[in-house]
């Protein structure tokens, strides 16, 4: 029997404010332990949280982003349970009415459509050595957006893709970072296997906390594995929590699955309902930026780069940032300013140990590197020369090219006097093409390259050769 996977993400959002959700405390990572708290996210009698309107903003425009309807009323809500890092005993969370609902992202011509989109506040981190846990509450009070699937995600690969899709769109819409490795994006999967073209669902099984994409990917392979195991064995799956193990690539029983009735929701009596001004929604959606798939669009057409380029420099947007900055300096080859960054810069950042973002080499100087070559001053082999050295010094190209020497001969006098000799040196040779043994063509134009220490220009080298050997 054929067995297929029924799949939907809840996925945790850092937003990328200045401070927390209900009070002025900053939102800092790795900041000395209980350094960033005060009274409101301390959870401390008496104290009041404020809402922070930089963060419904936020919300607003991630939830746009994901075509989803606004809610221009929504109410926020106690999720209460304990935990030694949530210091109030609850969560201020939305679940009733949340501030968007209704969206949907494409991922390979498949809509997986958005449940709801709502505001959180995070809890606090435990930090947990030897026999010891120590509490940090620097995260707690920290702006969350949750964003729930529904379950139309039919494999791992396409959870994989959906996730890589919605990080990008976080960060183009400027709402997070949405770095995993820093916790700003996290995942929880739900997950079901039922028998082929069946409509039934089967049991539900919830995956926590998982950092990231390719752990999601393995994770949701391995619990598929699982649960047709017991399946095919005639033992039943257990609703129930379970973690994912990276060392060994399995999962685990964490806790039999709380049902939202677990956790008491009920109306937040510190905070009055959150109504959105329309004239605000507005002037919120009129400030939109570029998406990434109107920015791959956009890059094929103006620029007339391939769709793999335009893919990647679409799919990171440090790099589609970089490549377009460039271009602002020197415009005339988008084409060829996308091969240098895409091929050798990045190569050379990654033999370095970097990324794009600590680059040393800067836009401006990549695009004097294009300059210089598309003005025929330098050779792709010296170029690549001068970016190795652009990696690892941050100096620019030209000032490269002074201190080593390295400017391409194209004056055709100079060239023409060097095949003259090579022509004198190698008389059999010339004998040999002359007679019809084309080969020996590439022979000579080495000798020349040779003798101008690999500075010539091939093109000139290639045509005044030809005219030459005549």
């Amino acid at each position: 029997m054929e067995f297929e996977p029924v799949i939907g993400l809840e996925i945790h959002v850092q937003m990328d404010t200045k401070t927390k959700l209900f009070c002025s405390c900053p939102v800092e990572f790795g900041a000395e332990p209980n350094s960033n708290v005060c009274p409101v996210c301390l959870g401390l009698p008496g104290s009041l949280p404020v809402i922070n309107k930089r963060a419904v903003e936020f919300a607003i425009r991630a939830g746009l982003a994901l075509n989803c309807q606004i809610n221009m009323r929504s109410v926020f809500a106690r999720k209460n349970y304990f935990y030694p890092d949530l210091p109030k005993g609850y969560q201020i969370s939305q679940y009733e009415e949340p501030i968007a609902v209704n969206g949907w992202l494409e991922v390979d011509g498949k809509r997986v459509r958005i449940r709801r989109l709502h505001i959180e506040e995070d809890a606090g981190k435990n930090i947990h050595e030897g026999s010891k846990t120590h509490v940090d509450l620097n995260r707690a009070g920290t702006p969350l957006m949750e964003i729930v699937t529904e379950p139309d995600i039919d494999s791992p690969q396409m959870a994989r893709e959906f996730l890589e899709k919605l990080r990008n769109i976080m960060r183009y819409t400027g709402v997070s970072r949405a770095d995993m490795e820093k916790g700003q994006l996290r995942c929880d999967i739900n997950i079901s296997i039922r028998p082929k073209g069946s409509k039934e669902l089967g049991t539900r099984v919830e995956i926590k906390n998982v950092n990231s994409f390719r752990f999601v990917q393995k994770a949701i392979e391995s619990e598929m594995e699982r649960q047709i195991k017991l399946l095919l064995s005639g033992e039943k799956i257990v609703q129930e929590t379970r973690t994912f193990d990276p060392s060994t690539g399995l999962t685990h029983t964490m806790r039999t699955k709380e049902e939202a009735e677990d956790y008491r929701y009920f109306p937040e009596p510190d905070l009055l309902p959150l109504v959105v001004p329309p004239q605000w929604l507005e002037e919120i959606k009129a400030d939109m930026p570029e998406l990434p798939e109107e920015r791959y669009e956009r890059f094929i057409k103006n620029y007339a780069l391939d769709q793999y380029s335009a893919k990647v420099l679409t799919d990171n947007k440090e790099l589609g940032d970089f490549f377009e900055e460039s271009l602002r300096y020197y415009g005339q080859d988008p084409k060829l300013t996308a091969n240098w960054l895409l091929n050798d810069l990045l190569g050379n950042l990654s033999e370095a140990g970097k990324d794009i973002e600590s680059s040393p080499v800067s836009p401006q100087s990549l695009a004097e590197l294009v300059k210089l070559i598309k003005e025929n001053v330098l050779s792709s082999k010296l170029a690549k020369e001068v970016i190795k050295e652009m990696t690892a010094t941050g100096k620019s190209p030209s000032q490269i090219v002074e201190e080593k020497g390295l400017k391409q001969v194209s004056d055709e006098g100079q060239i023409r006097s060097m095949i003259e000799e090579v022509l004198k040196e190698n008389s059999k040779e010339v004998e040999r093409f002359k007679a019809g043994e084309e080969k020996v063509f590439g022979f000579l134009v080495g000798q020349v390259m040779k003798k101008a220490k690999g500075k010539a220009n091939p093109q000139m080298v290639n045509r005044i050769l030809k005219e030459m050997l005549r």
